[in-house]
């Protein structure tokens, strides 16, 4: 099986990275066909909704196509195309290339537009909502397959657009091995970790109650974004002791925060949208082996169970965040076992072979010719 990821995707997004990874380890011959547009930009919910940067993208945009389009339609042997996360922009030119490659397209949906930007973060009109909303529609309908993250954002997209839910394939975010290869558990009193780029779904408010709570470890934040003129006011007023906070760091030295830590935090957030994920630095800490503590949601619960795998507190809920982060604080050998099974479960579901053999699993009924497909059996579930 040939497969091309075609576009203006975010290459240097994990989930690009994880899914291009795992299927060349299983022996699937993956092309990628990309031109940068979109990396420049951090925080892409608030720059490119203004008129300025979407007319500059758009020139942008129409440049990098008129390149990919010629490209990839020189490149005859190919049996499927994906459009790569975020799809939206690319779906429509990939359909159009993948039907003069008869070959079928495959769609990222991780994420919708309208979802998160009229829903989730709530910046986006009522105009501009429909707008998005059309534009997920057209995604989804150009698709042979779409992928989901979880299954519970697998059945919203079927109750919210129609699509039939036979459509939807099911591929974790998972996490690189690299940079978050585990490192030995910090000597000493444990640290916590907060890392995002503070949009609502991560709850950084409840994150920030909870660490004015007594007896709760030191919390370090990472990121900026929607949400950091609130946070920033906030410090300003009354930062809880041992709270520290760092704007940016490389997504490189990731890892390495996470191996100074002795605790990861999840998202908090009590929106929707909150409830259908399982973020990628949630299956960093479990590559890491990092104990996590997350909020308790249908699609947490698809990968980790509380006490046994994380623990799980009620979204929005500071005192038993508070809680959860003293019990982990005070017992090392609780510590040690959920940075155990995470990272087991990391192992088996969020590896790149692993996360990307449910993805070939998904693509081989899309090509049905046996002397065409590559690759060994997908690794278990």
């Amino acid at each position: 099986m040939r497969v091309m990821w075609l576009g203006t995707y975010e290459r240097d997004y994990p989930r690009a990275r994880v899914l291009v990874t795992g299927l060349r380890e299983l022996g699937v011959d993956v092309v990628e066909r990309h031109r940068p547009l979109w990396e420049d930009q951090r925080h892409k919910a608030g720059a490119f909704l203004r008129p300025g940067p979407l007319l500059r993208a758009g020139g942008r945009y129409a440049v990098a196509w008129a390149g990919l389009g010629r490209e990839a339609l020189g490149d005859r042997d190919v049996d499927v195309v994906v459009a790569g996360y975020p799809a939206q922009p690319d779906a429509v030119p990939a359909w159009t290339v993948a039907k003069a490659l008869r070959a079928r397209l495959v769609v990222d949906m991780m994420i919708s537009l309208w979802d998160t930007l009229a829903g989730d973060r709530a910046i986006a009109g009522r105009t501009a909502a429909a707008v998005l909303a059309g534009v997920d529609r057209v995604t989804l309908a150009a698709a042979d397959l779409v992928l989901a993250d979880t299954a519970a954002g697998a059945d919203w997209l079927a109750r919210r657009f129609g699509v039939p839910r036979s459509r939807i394939a099911v591929v974790p975010v998972g996490a690189e091995a690299e940079p978050f290869a585990p490192r030995p558990a910090p000597a000493g009193p444990p640290t916590a970790l907060f890392y995002g780029k503070l949009a609502p779904l991560h709850g950084i408010a409840t994150v920030l109650a909870a660490a004015r709570e007594p007896g709760v470890p030191p919390v370090r934040v990472i990121g900026d974004g929607q949400l950091g003129p609130w946070l920033a006011d906030e410090l300003r007023r009354d930062t809880p002791p041992g709270l520290t906070w760092e704007r940016w760091v490389p997504y490189d030295r990731l890892g390495d925060e996470l191996g100074a830590a002795g605790i990861a935090l999840g998202v908090f957030g009590t929106s929707d949208k909150a409830a259908r994920v399982v973020p990628n630095k949630v299956w960093q800490a479990m590559a890491a082996r990092r104990p996590v503590v997350t909020a308790d949601t249908p699609a947490v619960r698809e990968q980790l169970a509380d006490g046994r795998s994380a623990l799980l507190v009620p979204p929005g809920d500071p005192a038993a965040l508070a809680g959860a982060l003293r019990r982990l604080a005070a017992d090392p050998g609780l510590r040690e076992r959920l940075a155990a099974a995470g990272h087991e479960r990391w192992r088996g579901h969020g590896a790149p072979r692993a996360a990307a053999s449910a993805l070939r699993d998904a693509l081989l009924p899309l090509v049905p010719r046996p002397g065409r497909l590559r690759g060994g059996p997908g690794v278990g579930h």
